[in-house]
């Protein structure tokens, strides 16, 4: 906490500091080479405009995370969402202040561009889009971090939401990166949400494989047995979804007593590999 307390009162002596300077360079205006001071007066502006922002990012973080009791280490949609905000906020001072360096006024820039700002946000539409979409998604809740969801044909659990993309980590342990947009507009299944506690396992045996489901289904539970304690007793159960000439396609599924991704996981991948060494054995 005295750290924390620390570093807010250094930036606001640094704020201070930097008031001091720019009033310091305006009482001296006439003294500085006209283009010198253009650079050190837009400078000196955009640290006091990052300085405040950064106060002002930072506290609003502290707040939610106080009012929410989420650890330092630990984010959500609204943290990202907030600090995606502070990179465009950024951004743009940034580009104000290198505007600065030649004296530039933005509200006359924009006067003058609009003809060019229009071209350029046609050009530019995309990437918006994206970072229109990204800020959305990370204030709704429909989707979070750590959420198990599915996105159009991809699976997985989202572990980042940044500016343009949003990270999903799979199944095989793959990073796949979605564009905001094309997750803001994508059918998404959200199996968080829905608290789903039954795992689910389809495949395709031949039959000249198959000795019996009953023998399969008793051999896939006691394969499972150390993972019995996380699940529903006699919930074990394979159905026929289809029956075919050669073969057949059979559906494995337990129920879990309460949801686990991480035992889920464990559980589909045992399951599958029994299922697929029984058939080598036959």
């Amino acid at each position: 906490m005295k750290a924390v307390i620390l570093r807010y009162v250094l930036r606001i002596l640094l704020l201070s500091a930097l008031l001091f300077c720019k009033k310091g360079l305006e009482l001296n205006k006439t003294f500085i080479v006209s283009n010198l001071y253009d650079i050190l007066h837009s400078i000196i502006e955009f640290f006091i405009f990052f300085t405040i922002v950064n106060i002002v990012t930072t506290i609003l973080v502290i707040i939610y995370r106080l009012r929410k009791n989420i650890p330092y280490k630990f984010t959500d949609n609204v943290i990202n969402g907030i600090n995606n905000l502070y990179y465009i906020i950024v951004t743009f001072g940034i580009m104000m202040m290198i505007l600065g360096f030649w004296g530039i006024n933005f509200k006359d820039l924009l006067t003058s561009l609009s003809i060019v700002g229009a071209a350029i946000a046609i050009i530019s539409k995309d990437f918006i889009s994206s970072i229109v979409s990204g800020i959305i998604i990370s204030f709704s809740k429909e989707i979070n971090i750590d959420d198990y969801v599915k996105i159009g044909e991809n699976k997985g659990k989202i572990i980042d939401i940044n500016l343009s993309k949003v990270a999903l980590l799979n199944d095989d342990d793959d990073i796949i990166y979605i564009p905001n947009d094309k997750v803001y507009l994508a059918e998404t299944i959200n199996y968080t949400k829905r608290e789903l506690k039954k795992i689910s396992i389809d495949f395709e045996i031949d039959l000249k494989y198959l000795v019996s489901i009953e023998d399969l289904e008793t051999s896939i539970s006691k394969s499972l047995k150390s993972f019995h304690k996380f699940i529903e007793p006699d919930s074990f159960n394979i159905k026929i979804v289809d029956v075919h000439h050669e073969y057949l396609v059979l559906k494995f599924q337990c129920k879990l007593i309460e949801v686990n991704r991480e035992v889920e996981r464990m559980i589909r991948k045992m399951a599958i590999r029994l299922i697929a060494n029984s058939v080598k054995k036959t």
